[in-house]
């Protein structure tokens, strides 16, 4: 995204851009002045001009335009910005930006502390369910089996 002033450089030269195309569509298409009568044949074997269609788009574009040049200006610091009034603006970004670390922060501290919770719970069902299993199986979770030793007979 650019700047400012890139933009409104950008819209500016849009607009130019703008008023030589309708210039040049106009002049293509509007009807030649009559000097004569000569001029009146001349122009009968020329089609229904399309003029006042693009009269309409290209007005309605550069007036479109012209607005969007008129919000960059505005949105454009003015002069009575000081240099005291932008350094107490960024003092007081500067303190927002220390809250929302701060914030930050403690919501990461709770979620590790929450992180860990789970862990420890995950850990529990975990072991229960390796001591469900091993019953199940005759086995115990030291290695060795259960009720069946080993031994035949």
């Amino acid at each position: 995204m650019a700047d400012r002033l890139t933009q409104l450089q950008d819209a500016v030269n849009s607009l130019a851009d703008q008023f030589c195309n309708a210039i040049g569509v106009l002049q293509q298409f509007a009807p030649p002045a009559s000097f004569s009568n000569i001029q009146a044949a001349i122009n009968k074997d020329q089609p229904a001009n399309p003029t006042e269609e693009y009269a309409q788009l290209f007005a309605a574009l550069i007036a479109r335009t012209a607005k969007d040049v008129d919000v960059l200006i505005d949105s454009l610091p003015s002069e009575e910005s000081t240099a005291a009034l932008q350094a107490a603006s960024l003092r007081q970004l500067e303190e927002e930006n220390h809250e929302a670390a701060a914030r930050l922060e403690e919501v990461v501290f709770r979620g590790d502390m929450l992180l860990k919770r789970i862990q420890h719970a995950l850990a529990d069902i975990a072991q229960s369910q390796l001591r469900t299993r091993s019953g199940a199986n005759g086995f115990s979770l030291h290695g060795g089996l259960g009720r069946n030793d080993g031994k035949h007979g």
